[in-house]
């Protein structure tokens, strides 16, 4: 990593409360010294929201044209491979710096924002976008920001922009509005415990929804990875599950939301004219927060078809609850 890109560094030693000034003082740099960056927040001023009440549920709407490029993106293997990883640091705009993390990531300031604090972090080598691997640093990541931020991951066959690279990404802690109701009583339902972490699901909640709460790190990762195996059993599958997880840290209590996913896109993704729903789901809509770079589909969401997308793109909840038994 160049000394050009550094704008500061976080090892294990430095105190939290560092880490969470130098996001803070990144953000207000890029925007000033890096015009896409710049341009990108200021245009979350014009962005329009609105609530739909599912049954049982709410979901928010975010009509956010500069969410084009992330909606469309191309993300299978031809298209990968035909162009250059934007998240390898020399493809990096010249303007663009971060933080140094643990020597083995490094927190950017996301040009197109969901939210008025969003970042990206990479791994300083360009490696595949898997989430085992990286549970140690997740997990890290996750309490170093929590009082302020939370992270969440998108799998690479499930919204992630960039499937050749590791990364997860990080956003104002409640800004997913599935991290408000995991923590509402009146939901949750619990499976079982497991040692120091409860599982739990959500109910009435329009998609099945794994919530894994620990206060012990290295077995909320054992955990984890017996889920990974469990539906990889379940699924008959080799390669990693397709799901989105959002992770929390709170009062000495990691927080993890997971859904398992059954496909990336919906059909109507793929039609055309009027019949085309641009609604690319990732950890941040099936959270609860759909995002619509277009504003005719932005007027067009309604209570069946929100209902109909999480039906489509998620697992069936007999289905998870299979694999969530698994994990015993």
């Amino acid at each position: 990593m160049t000394s050009r890109r550094i704008f500061s560094v976080h090892s294990e030693s430095t105190p939290r409360a560092e880490l969470i000034e130098a996001c803070k003082n990144l953000l207000d740099d890029q925007r000033r010294s890096w015009p896409q960056c710049g341009e990108g927040y200021a245009a979350l001023e014009s962005i329009r929201v609105k609530e739909i009440a599912c049954r049982g549920f709410s979901v928010h709407l975010q009509f956010n044209p500069k969410r084009i490029v992330s909606t469309g993106a191309k993300v299978d293997a031809a298209a990968i491979r035909q162009r250059l990883c934007f998240l390898c640091e020399d493809n990096l705009p010249a303007q663009q710096r971060g933080i140094l993390y643990r020597n083995e990531f490094l927190i950017l300031c996301n040009p197109a924002p969901i939210f008025h604090q969003h970042f990206t972090v990479s791994l300083t080598r360009h490696q595949p976008q898997v989430w085992e691997p990286f549970l140690d640093p997740f997990f890290a990541l996750s309490k170093d920001l929590g009082p302020i931020y939370s992270v969440f991951y998108n799998g690479a066959k499930c919204g992630a922009s960039a499937p050749d690279h590791a990364h997860v990404q990080v956003c104002p802690k409640d800004a997913i509005p599935v991290e408000k109701d995991a923590r509402d009583p009146r939901r949750r339902k619990k499976f079982f415990d497991r040692g120091s972490t409860a599982i739990l699901t959500l109910k009435e909640y329009g998609r099945p929804t794994l919530v894994f709460e620990s206060t012990d790190a290295i077995e909320l990762k054992v955990i984890v990875r017996r889920l990974l195996a469990a539906a990889q059993q379940v699924l008959g599958i080799a390669d990693e599950p397709m799901l989105n997880a959002i992770c929390t840290y709170r009062d000495g209590v990691w927080r993890l939301i997971v859904f398992l996913r059954s496909k990336h896109r919906p059909e109507s993704y793929f039609k055309e004219g009027a019949e085309q729903l641009f609604v690319s789901p990732a950890a941040v809509d099936i959270g609860g927060l759909i995002v619509t770079p277009r504003e005719q589909d932005f007027e067009r969401l309604d209570v069946p078809t929100v209902e109909n997308l999480f039906d489509e793109v998620c697992l069936a909840p007999q289905v998870v609850e299979q694999i969530a038994g698994l994990i015993q």
